[in-house]
């Protein structure tokens, strides 16, 4: 505020000092339209620009000049009137033009060519237009800052080559006066350079140095959202001081602003809490009415950023689900992706999406088809027509399978195991051996989740397919798998704790056991008829690679397996399983265990602590399933 009243108050001393130069006679201009005067430095008083001037970044003494010379503004109003690029050509030759109205012609040039797709090359070609170029660049000094800025964009943008003498000449000039353009200007600047020219540009490095040292000035929500959408990816620096200055500005942002931000934020994958907090809490409050863009924008970045506002998703659900008979189809795929990554699932909405599918078959392709099906996968969400849906979706997938990415294909047969609709053809189709030959040896991130979705494959086709006769993985697919080194989580330290008490012998016990099934068991017991435990290396173990054991377990006897469930194993709205969670507890009980669910609950393990299994009988290990999971709390 003070910088502010100081800047104010030598703007009023030295305005005193300004007189208005006077009319240049015509006697003074060359035939060729230069000025016979010197090269002068601008004076130093003139270096400030006015506050009523920041707005537009014209400088006072750009003002005064501009004010003071009724032919100037004749010839200017005579070049914004202009509509072809004949006439402009015209003004040239009909008036003797300084270098300043030579730079507005040719940035009226580079509009006119944008706006009416005129072909640049006869443009640059034009020997009146040479003639331009060469006096804006005799007189360069002379031409004002902000016509100086866009002469620079429309030479980029008329396709002028940066080899050219006059292009190296004008970005020097800009370079020179960097110091002495307004903020906006600058900011202008870099969002153009960075269209135009990348990040390797010399001239947006500094100008967006300058930015970093003169962030202070920086005003109004435009420039902070464009900053931030176009600039703040080059500057980490310079991205910091704009997200402070948006959570300051964040009560003046309106819906398209805040949906900018947060694309924003999101495409950089700066997860900038308090400002997400803000923004949610305004959006929430204060805009009623959001349209289809904004909606689908947002979900987006609050998936992508993992970021949890039940409100926000309530209202965006809320205001999609009325919308969605009239959306186009990659619409509703981004959508229903994006609400699948947040784990969050509307009933409505969903239910929607699903009649969307039918109603609109054809107009999907398969790939969308198959994003769907794996969003309703990703939450476990069958659809209340269940047998039409998957009826049309194997109808549909019938004929394209080959056609499939593989990691696409594996991704789809995955799903429908999950929602437990994968049919012969599908599991044959991908544990055939020449489809997963192509990745053994391959220790890539993605190959090793594309071999972990095989032995889910697997899984299925052996417990849940009776009609399925093959193929399956080889051994040597099921072994590459097993996981080391993972961290070991609170819960998980708790379970071994209580287990250990309740057990006693190593003998009776394993922990961290990993099946031919792909799913991991937190611990794994055998209880006989009395609900006594039995050591386990002495039996047979199918659902392991390699069994210590080969005697059968005696009759009536059980394996009993405890499953630890963490907070992101639910959907976010309920105390369901997420489907990839669902499916792992479905196989195991498949293969024979007795599943004990473990789930954490304010950082406590629900297992009755010094209680021994002797003394549970086999209902009775219902009660160590917990009544509902952690409710996630709003990050807000």
């Amino acid at each position: 505020m003070a910088a502010r009243l100081v800047r104010r108050c030598c703007w009023r001393h030295f305005g005193a000092f300004v007189s208005p130069p006077s009319v240049m006679p015509p006697s003074l201009l060359t035939p060729v339209g230069k000025v016979a005067m010197p090269r002068a430095l601008p004076l130093a008083s003139f270096h400030r620009s006015s506050p009523s001037s920041w707005a537009d970044g014209f400088s006072v003494r750009e003002r005064v000049e501009d004010s003071g010379n009724p032919e100037h503004k004749v010839i200017g109003e005579l070049i914004e009137t202009a509509a072809t690029p004949q006439e402009l050509f015209q003004l040239s030759e009909l008036h003797a033009l300084n270098s300043n109205q030579a730079s507005l012609i040719i940035t009226q040039l580079s509009r006119l060519a944008a706006e009416k797709n005129l072909e640049t090359e006869s443009i640059l070609q034009d020997k009146r237009f040479q003639q331009l170029i060469s006096l804006t660049d005799s007189q360069i000094s002379q031409v004002w800052n902000n016509t100086l800025v866009n002469l620079l964009k429309s030479l980029y943008s008329l396709g002028v080559d940066s080899n050219q003498r006059e292009m190296q000449s004008v970005e020097q000039e800009v370079l020179w006066r960097l110091r002495r353009l307004t903020f906006r200007q600058l900011a202008s600047l870099a969002e153009f350079l960075v269209l135009k020219q990348g990040k390797e540009s010399k001239l947006l490095s500094e100008v967006v140095k300058k930015l970093e040292l003169r962030w202070t000035e920086l005003e109004g929500t435009r420039t902070v959202v464009t900053l931030m959408s176009k600039v703040g990816n080059i500057s980490p620096a310079l991205m910091d001081r704009l997200e402070d200055k948006a959570l300051e500005l964040a009560e003046q942002f309106n819906p398209d602003d805040i949906r900018k931000i947060t694309l924003a934020l999101a495409y950089q994958n700066r997860r900038c809490v308090p400002l997400l907090r803000a923004l949610s809490y305004h959006l929430v409050q204060k805009h009623s009415e959001l349209g289809l863009n904004v909606l689908l924008d947002l979900i987006f970045a609050y998936g992508k950023l993992n970021f949890h506002q039940p409100q926000v998703f309530q209202k965006i659900a809320t205001d999609l689900h009325p919308q969605v008979a009239t959306m186009k189809p990659v619409e509703v795929t981004r959508c229903i992706r994006s609400f699948a990554l947040l784990k969050w699932l509307s009933l409505p909405l969903f239910e929607a999406v699903a009649q969307y599918t039918l109603d609109n078959t054809k107009q999907l392709s398969a790939p969308q088809l198959c994003g769907i099906i794996l969003s309703f996968a990703r939450l476990n969400f069958q659809p209340s027509g269940n047998e039409d849906f998957f009826n049309m979706v194997h109808e549909e997938l019938k004929g394209q399978l080959e056609s499939l990415e593989p990691h696409l294909l594996t991704d789809l047969v995955w799903s429908l195991c999950v929602l437990q609709q994968a049919e012969a053809p599908y599991l044959r189709r991908v544990l055939a051996p020449d489809f997963h030959a192509r990745i053994r040896g391959d220790q890539s991130l993605k190959a090793q989740s594309l071999r972990l979705k095989l032995m889910h494959i697997n899984a299925t086709a052996k417990l849940e397919s009776p009609d399925y006769q093959g193929p399956f993985l080889p051994a040597e697919m099921l072994s590459s798998m097993e996981p080391t080194g993972e961290r070991v989580t609170l819960l998980q330290s708790r379970l071994r704790e209580a287990l250990a008490g309740m057990l006693g012998s190593w003998d009776n016990r394993r922990f961290d056991v990993w099946t031919i099934y792909g799913w991991p068991i937190d611990a794994e017991v055998v209880l006989n008829s009395e609900n006594k435990p039995l050591p386990l290396k002495d039996f047979a173990a199918p659902h392991l690679l390699r069994s210590e054991g080969t005697k059968p377990l005696p009759p009536g006897a059980r394996r009993v397996a405890f499953l630890r469930w963490e907070f992101p194993s639910f959907s976010n709205r309920s105390k369901d399983l997420l489907g990839r969670y669902a499916m792992a507890r479905r196989h195991l009980q498949a293969a024979g265990f007795l599943v004990v669910d473990v789930s954490s609950y304010r950082g406590g393990v629900l297992i009755p602590s010094g209680v021994s299994p002797a003394c549970l009988p086999a209902p009775g290990l219902a009660t160590l399933i917990p009544s509902r999971p952690p409710v996630r709390q709003p990050e807000g």
